[in-house]
């Protein structure tokens, strides 16, 4: 099981970070693993590279876009993503700061529909130390 952060980088550090995603990575890293007591220091450098997502938008778009296809539902604030032929089980849940796909396979579905969204996403697998900008993955399927 695959659990990717996916984040909703700000234009002009996308700029700085684009050829070189492994500094931006060890800096959501390091946020990532704070101690509680460094807990507002993290939140205030985050906020300085990451934009707030849209959830009620993102979610509206998600289940808009996916309502009618067999593999999709959606129970609560959770999107899921059942396609035994691809042998995919996926889930998106929808934070006010980040967004979180939990996964079966390396690339899931999910990925397609958020870069249909906004192509400014950074993903993150912390635990398989993964990272990549949502726009190359179309170069990598």
């Amino acid at each position: 099981m695959r659990v990717f952060f996916v984040f909703d980088i700000k234009k002009e550090f996308i700029s700085l970070y684009y050829d070189t995603p492994r500094s931006l990575y060890r800096i959501l890293k390091q946020i990532y693993y704070l101690e509680k007591d460094e807990i507002a220091y993290g939140t205030n450098i985050y906020f300085q590279i990451v934009k707030r997502v849209e959830k009620q938008r993102l979610d509206n778009f998600l289940f808009m876009r996916l309502h009618q296809d067999i593999p999709y539902s959606k129970r609560g604030h959770v999107h899921h993503f059942n396609n035994l032929y691809l042998n995919e089980v996926s889930q998106l849940i929808v934070k006010n700061s980040y967004i979180k796909i939990s996964s079966e396979k390396d690339i899931s579905s999910f990925f397609d529909i958020l870069g249909d969204f906004d192509n400014n996403y950074f993903v993150c697998d912390f635990d398989n130390q993964d990272y990549f900008f949502l726009s190359n993955v179309k170069t990598l399927v």
